[in-house]
């Protein structure tokens, strides 16, 4: 399961899944600016980071047989780690690449371990979004079962119109499940 966070900023303070991080979280914190392509998460590997988006877009994917499949994309003021990889230690079933230029702070396992620990308001605000975003997760397998791929591109549009300018038509396509024609095709009908 991926996990899929808010962050907005408010000047100094940010806001993770609408829990107040004042500047005593600031240093669990590090900003890092990465250029497009660049791999924060590689398949096969355990993650020990959880990046919140400031500013640019990421994709996670992973590798069928010699062909990327896209899982998600997340945007500015949302985070993303490989959730099995970083809470269990174990290797990532997922690659996470910018798609853009992204300033990302990143919190390292370490640190988010002790924040579990130390933190009661951190904790219930992580396993409220962990179970927010398993719910969301469901709904997408669902309309994967239920839906045809004019409906799922559909409901995209309506529900993320910014990924349809930011994204190439190939990493949308695989994300829903479709070759680039087809997604060309439904895209002409509109």
């Amino acid at each position: 399961m991926l996990t899929h966070i808010r962050l907005a900023n408010c000047g100094k303070y940010a806001i993770l899944g609408g829990m107040m991080i004042n500047s005593g979280y600031d240093q669990f914190l590090q900003v890092i600016v990465v250029d497009p392509k660049t791999e924060l998460v590689r398949e096969g590997e355990t993650v020990q980071k959880l990046f919140f988006i400031k500013k640019g877009c990421l994709r996670v994917w992973f590798n069928n047989q010699g062909t990327d499949l896209t899982v998600q994309f997340f945007f500015e003021g949302e985070a993303a780690t490989s959730l099995e990889s970083f809470i269990n230690d174990e290797p990532s079933l997922f690659t996470i690449e910018a798609l853009e230029p992204c300033e990302l702070a990143v919190l390292v396992k370490d640190d988010f371990d002790q924040l579990m620990t130390n933190d009661p308001a951190f904790k219930d605000w992580f396993y409220g979004t962990a179970v927010q975003k398993l719910l969301l997760h469901g709904s997408r397998l669902l309309s994967f079962i239920k839906d045809k791929p004019v409906a799922r591109y559909g409901e995209l549009a309506r529900q993320q119109p910014e990924l349809l300018q930011r994204v190439p038509q190939r990493y949308i396509a695989s994300y829903l499940g479709i070759t680039p024609v087809s997604l060309s095709r439904i895209r002409n009908r509109k």
